[in-house]
């Protein structure tokens, strides 16, 4: 798998820096560090940037122009999967989709797409992901991002996003934050990236922020007892009290029965001995206590 530790000189383009979403976060992007090189869009007449940003008409010609191997797609749901071909046919090789809804089935040609040209998928509906006060790509918050040697993979935005501003002002900093993504088929799974945070010298701990919903927390349990992971592994998983057979959030957080469940979820983690929080607040205090 291709690392996903990237910092400020990584060369980055935007695949559908015309749109609203695209133009706002573009700037935010930029703002933070993001070494954002160019954008793609459909050409329009004496248009030539946005925000500063070189505009290029496709993937192939951006690439070539700028030398960029990771790509951020803000587009719709229904555009994703082409904009995806375009990224990895032009030599993209990290490619980040903060859109939620993609069609299932554009989504499982999206992860073979990915899988046989050997290139990260970060995604579909991921806050995005980060190395704290180097770059970020997608909607992180700014003040929840404070550098630091604690591992941070979450399927929530909001939760993550609260949960890193609380860290940050308990003095507790994150080394690799990065949102698997909440839609049921998805690239890059907790599981997937044990083995770059074991690698990982400056990560420390890792935290994930799972939920109720498909098998993702049970099967990283079980790959850091296969892997042997050595670091402190703590958790918070939501939605406890959720009813069932209801989409909590987006469509991946759905429970039937036990399936999916976060009696199951607990289980397996503290099987694997993974640290795991009932509350938000306890969290966030036992992490600072053990970080700090």
């Amino acid at each position: 798998m291709i690392s996903p530790r990237i910092d400020r000189h990584t060369k980055i383009i935007l695949q559908g820096i015309s749109g609203r979403a695209g133009r706002l976060h573009s700037r935010l992007m930029r703002e933070y560090g993001t070494n954002l090189v160019g954008g793609v869009a459909p050409p329009k007449q004496d248009i030539h940037d946005i925000n500063g940003i070189p505009l290029y008409p496709d993937c192939a010609s951006a690439v070539a122009a700028t030398g960029a191997a990771v790509s951020v797609a803000l587009v719709g749901a229904y555009d994703l999967l082409d904009a995806m071909k375009e990224a990895v046919a032009a030599g993209i090789k990290m490619i980040v989709t903060p859109t939620e809804g993609m069609p299932v089935h554009d989504a499982l040609q999206a992860k073979r797409l990915t899988q046989e040209a050997g290139v990260l998928w970060i995604g579909g509906s991921t806050p995005g992901m980060a190395i704290a006060e180097e770059v970020k790509l997608g909607f992180l918050p700014d003040v929840s991002l404070k550098s630091g040697h604690l591992g941070l993979m979450s399927k929530s935005g909001t939760l993550s996003y609260e949960s890193g501003f609380r860290l940050a002002q308990h003095g507790v900093g994150t080394s690799v934050w990065i949102g698997v993504g909440g839609d049921p088929v998805k690239g890059a799974r907790y599981s997937d990236l044990v083995p770059f945070y074991a690698a990982d010298a400056q990560t420390h701990a890792l935290l994930i922020i799972g939920e109720i919903g498909g098998h993702d927390e049970e099967d990283f349990a079980a790959a850091l007892i296969a892997q042997k992971f050595s670091k402190p592994v703590f958790a918070l998983i939501a939605g406890r009290t959720a009813p069932e057979g209801v989409a909590m959030g987006h469509a991946g957080a759905l429970t039937y029965g036990s399936h999916g469940g976060y009696a199951a979820k607990r289980t397996a983690l503290v099987a694997a001995g993974v640290t795991v929080f009932d509350s938000l607040n306890a969290m966030v205090d036992g992490v600072a206590k053990h970080m700090l």
